[in-house]
C-alpha cells in the first residue's frame, strides 16, 4: 500500500479532511488499476516506440560545404579571428 501521507507532506499540501480522503482514494483506485498490470506477462513482448506502422521519411543526415567561413563572416557586423563578436550574456 503506497503511504499517500508522505507525499501530501512532501508536496507541502494543506488538505481537509473530505479532500484527503477523495484524493487518497482516487490515488488508491489508480494503484491498483496499475497494479493488475503487474500480472500480465510481456516477456515474450517486443517494446514497442510507437503503435503506428510507419517508416523515417526524413532525408538522411549529409554534411555539405556550402559556404566557406570568408562568405559566412562578410555579413557579420562584428569579427576577429574568424569568429562572429557578440554580445556578452550574463
Amino acid at each position: 500500500m503506497i503511504d499517500f501521507k508522505k507525499y501530501e507532506n512532501n508536496s507541502l499540501l494543506d488538505m481537509s479532511e473530505g479532500e484527503r480522503e477523495l484524493v487518497f482514494g482516487r490515488a488508491a483506485e489508480a494503484a491498483e488499476a496499475f497494479a493488475a498490470l503487474d500480472g500480465i506477462d510481456t516477456d515474450d513482448v517486443a517494446p514497442l516506440v510507437s503503435v503506428l506502422d510507419h517508416k523515417n521519411i526524413l532525408r538522411e543526415d549529409i554534411c555539405e560545404k556550402r559556404f566557406t567561413r570568408d562568405e559566412l563572416l562578410a555579413n557579420a557586423p562584428e569579427q576577429a579571428d574568424g569568429c562572429f563578436i557578440v554580445p556578452g550574456t550574463i
